[in-house]
């Protein structure tokens, strides 16, 4: 039996450790003899009174100095002539040396150049025309350069690409609408991979709220169109894309052109009306549409008119109501979840233009972040008696969506009216009792989640799904509280409520489940209100120290 032993250390080397200690005592060498005559430099030029030695032979074979004062030899330096190869050598490493150091330059230079680009203020922008500029279709391409062929040489070498897909990519055209979570990774790898047009709408401006996830937008893009946030971005990741901001929201006036211009829509928003329009533009247009939503842990993404697939409105022919839709100011998201989506939209969109097809036609796909699950649900065939892409159409144009949809064409947290003015007080009324001592209750109806960021402490926290289910223990916690408030007040007059949420929405719904309420024989004689606007009203127009989310 061979006995194994451990080999030592000095015979224990990296593959490419000979070569490294080849090329070290070359560059070694090479710098001891320049080392040499830079110090026979300087201590000719340390004493310039002195003379070079007359007999000083040919290769530096022998250097004496003499002072002229008294003619004696005061140093001298002998050395060795060199053979002719190592001369040879060292001028290669020289060479060599030079060259890398000019190769370094140029990139510090480049480097300079991105940096004074990155830190220069932005320009003032245009103001928007009424219409968008019209773009014309991009010229096919015959062939890539040099550079294009190495910066996608690792897509290239994927057979089902090659050379053919990567051209119709730098031919294509792709219309983004929505620069946030879903948008910013999309438009990310989609000028990566070489895609030749992108068009990007976005009406709002970038927040401090949307750094988390919005990875195109960075601190100092703060108060700037998103739009024009990652057109810029996406122009210093790739020079040879086009990028078109387009900074306002999109409307039924132009967006069947914009749509027309363009190969591939990717809607991106979060709002109801706006994935209404664009699916109508993109059936009537008759381009595909990549879609996708995030929210919270959870997300989904279908291809929708595309190779004889569904349509939008085919999967959900009617919006649901306003008061039901939840979006990411109102729920929240946790940034890698649309991450992941907008990931998997840029595949869609790119197998689209490349022309090896789409894998979610007339199929969704379910992300669960929490649970770390993907499932592959099949959709409904495309119908018959559809509104926009069924046999007869009734919506031949676009359309008011927002009557349709019954909300408004924002991410941003709608405003419920759902009760009377009688109903509501301001944040400025309620400081107002607060600051007299007047006897109440300040009922609190937020998550315990949001509760935790902040609170005023002397409120009292029921989460409104507790109160929406008639809780047993919640209830009697709300009758507690309200005894002890009439303990205070005189005989006969009646306890205000006073109820608060974020913005003044789920607050509305709570007085509302409140006024229904039985179970609670302290509610009959109480005067329920809403505060309006929320704690964020609160935080905006009466305490400025108090965070804002």
């Amino acid at each position: 039996m061979t006995a194994l032993s451990e080999a030592p250390e000095a015979e224990l080397r990296h593959p490419d450790a000979d070569g490294a200690r080849a090329l070290r005592e070359r560059r070694g060498s090479a710098l001891q003899r320049l080392g040499f005559r830079n110090r026979l430099r300087s201590t000719a030029k340390a004493s310039p009174d002195r003379t070079r030695s007359s007999h000083s032979r040919a290769s530096g074979s022998a250097f004496a100095f003499r002072s002229p004062r008294d003619g004696q030899r005061e140093a001298e330096v002998t050395s060795q002539p060199l053979p002719q190869g190592a001369v040879m050598a060292a001028q290669e490493d020289v060479a060599a040396l030079q060259d890398e150091i000019a190769r370094r330059e140029e990139e510090l230079a480049s480097l300079k150049r991105r940096l004074a680009a990155a830190l220069a203020p932005d320009p003032e922008p245009e103001p928007e025309p009424e219409r968008p500029v019209p773009v014309w279709p991009l010229p096919p391409r015959a062939a890539l350069s040099r550079e294009e062929i190495l910066r996608y040489s690792r897509q290239l070498l994927l057979p089902e690409l090659g050379v053919r897909g990567q051209l119709r990519l730098a031919s294509a055209s792709v219309l983004v609408v929505g620069c946030g979570g879903l948008g910013c990774p999309l438009a990310q790898y989609l000028a990566a991979a070489g895609v030749g047009r992108l068009g990007l709408v976005d009406h709002d401006v970038v927040e401090t709220s949307n750094l988390a996830r919005q990875v195109l937008h960075g601190e100092a893009q703060a108060g700037r169109s998103k739009a024009r946030s990652a057109a810029a971005a996406l122009r210093r990741l790739n020079s040879a894309v086009e990028c078109v901001a387009y900074a306002r929201a999109l409307s039924g006036a132009w967006a069947l052109d914009l749509v027309r211009a363009y190969d591939v829509v990717a809607d991106c928003s979060d709002n109801a009306p706006t994935r209404y329009l664009v699916n109508d533009a993109c059936v009537l247009a008759g381009r595909p549409l990549v879609s996708a939503s995030a929210l919270r842990f959870e997300g989904q993404m279908a291809v929708y008119h595309h190779d004889g697939g569904p349509c939008y409105r085919c999967v959900f022919p009617r919006p649901p109501p306003a008061e039901t839709v939840t979006n990411c100011a109102d729920g929240g998201v946790l940034g890698p979840v649309p991450g992941v989506l907008g990931c998997v939209q840029a595949l869609e969109v790119l197998k689209i233009a490349a022309g090896l097809g789409a894998s979610y036609s007339g199929s969704m796909l379910l992300f669960d972040g929490l649970g770390g699950h993907f499932r592959r649900i099949r959709l409904r065939r495309r119908r018959p008696d559809c509104a926009v892409c069924g046999k007869q159409p009734t919506v031949t144009c676009l359309q008011d969506y927002e009557a349709f949809c019954g909300s408004s064409a924002t991410d941003k947290c709608r405003a419920l009216k759902l009760l009377g003015p009688e109903e509501r007080v301001s944040v400025a009324d309620y400081k107002r009792v607060l600051d007299s001592g007047a006897p109440h209750v300040l009922l609190d109806v937020r998550p315990p989640a949001e509760v935790d960021i902040c609170r005023l402490q002397h409120s009292l926290h029921i989460p409104l799904s507790q109160l929406e289910r008639r809780d047993a223990d919640s209830l009697a916690l709300l009758g507690a509280a309200l005894r002890k408030a009439k303990q205070d007040l005189q005989e006969g007059a009646a306890l205000p409520v006073y109820v608060i949420c974020k913005l003044g929405n789920d607050s509305q719904k709570a007085v509302k489940v409140l006024q229904s309420l039985r179970a609670v024989p302290e509610l009959d004689s109480l005067s329920v209100r809403d505060i309006v606007g929320g704690l964020m009203a609160w935080a905006a127009r009466i305490d400025g120290t108090f965070p804002q989310y």
